[in-house]
């Protein structure tokens, strides 16, 4: 995106043009099948493929000379890899990792403490799903250079997921982070229990990688913000978080959020405490990155598109001077149009929006704070606004 978008105007739809079509959401098999992201065999030759998260594509793979090893069909023999144990579960995962290793798991499985009771029938189709879901955020974060650390390594600052169910005095369990430990109810997995839940909260949109955007943005706030030179900047963005969260929720629930809460956040949750303000923005950040990153990835042209929005401009942006500003920019108008599309395409089919919100000039402030602290911290944030 960074040079790329340097050299179009900031209108909108620049960055939809076929002629820049890129592979990073589709792969190609050896025997030239598409292949996709969640593939652990191509549907046309039967060849196995894997998913290398530090190089962030699906490759073709051959036996390799031990057992359990693999190597990629072309680069034979340069590395070993072995396959996630999780291949043959009902998690479906077909993520890889080095031979030289301990243990049986991806980065990604090995994040997970606790998996759904698999004696519950329902339970194998949603373990599938959350899975599914985890190992896209788990993708993405990578990417953007940030650290995945399992709590089995490091207790005090590591990442652990718990997928649970009602438990043994029928208690449901609730969605939510602490301390580096994820907490998902399993039954989020279930589509019609989802949505009903999501009518009855009165959310515009609740799905499972949405969940894990969100509580995953409650992790990298305690290990990024706090006793950090960004704190300050933080609280003047986002409001001081030693505000009593108790009473913050109590008040959310009983008032809801105030009349004119889209003119400076991205959800009416938002506005509950300065903490869930950070994880909302941030989970929509991890949205328009990846929904951009996949409009370009599959060569999206929006040339003869007649869009009429008003663009964002520098003095939007939380640091207008900073030198990848007019790419970051570009991503945000990009996005703007590009949901404008998709929620055209989704009222044609009967369908709710595909993105119901609206991004208010406050909300892109806090965006390119949270693009810039993690590219501080990764150092790999602006090389995905390049890629793209």
């Amino acid at each position: 995106m960074y040079r790329f978008f340097e050299q179009l105007s900031s209108r909108i739809a620049a960055p939809f043009v076929g002629e820049t079509k890129r592979n990073s959401k589709v792969w190609q098999c050896h025997c030239g099948q598409s292949i996709f992201f969640p593939n652990s065999r191509c549907l046309a030759c039967s060849a196995a493929l894997g998913y290398l998260p530090e190089q962030g594509r699906l490759v073709t793979l051959e036996p390799g000379p031990d057992q359990n090893t693999w190597c990629l069909s072309d680069e034979p023999g340069l590395e070993l890899y072995r396959r996630c144990a999780n291949l043959d579960t009902p998690a479906a995962c077909n993520w890889l990792f080095s031979a030289h290793d301990q243990g049986e798991f991806c980065i990604a499985c090995s994040l997970n403490r606790t998996i759904p009771d698999l004696s519950i029938p329902e339970n194998a189709e949603r373990w599938c799903k959350v899975e599914t879901a985890k190992r896209r955020l788990v993708a993405q974060l990578i990417a953007l250079g940030l650290q995945v650390i399992p709590k089995a390594q490091d207790e005090d600052t590591g990442l652990a997921f718990d997928f649970v169910g009602v438990d043994l005095e029928g208690k449901c369990p609730s969605t939510g982070h602490a301390n580096g430990l994820i907490t998902l109810n399993i039954e989020e997995a279930d589509d019609a229990l989802r949505e009903a839940m999501r009518v009855q909260m009165h959310e515009p949109y609740r799905t499972l990688l949405g969940h894990f955007r969100h509580e995953v943005g409650h992790y990298y706030w305690d290990r990024l913000i706090p006793d950090s030179p960004w704190e300050s900047a933080y609280r003047t963005l986002f409001g001081d978080e030693r505000a009593s969260y108790a009473d913050a929720l109590e008040h959310h629930y009983q008032n809801g959020a105030p009349a004119d809460w889209q003119q400076g956040f991205v959800s009416a949750y938002a506005t509950m405490h300065p903490w869930e303000d950070w994880a909302e923005t941030w989970a929509h950040y991890l949205h328009m990155m990846d929904a951009v990153d996949t409009a370009l990835g599959f060569g999206m042209s929006a040339r003869d598109m007649d869009f009429d929005y008003p663009p964002f401009t520098l003095e939007t942006l939380y640091d207008p001077q900073h030198p990848g500003g007019p790419a970051f920019l570009s991503f945000v108008n990009a996005w703007i149009e590009l949901a404008g599309m998709l929620n055209e395409l989704s009222r044609s089919m009967g369908q709710p929006d595909f993105y119901p919100f609206v991004l208010s000039p406050a909300v892109i402030t806090k965006l390119h704070f949270i693009h810039l602290v993690i590219q501080q911290s990764g150092g790999r944030a602006d090389e995905v606004l390049q890629a793209q």
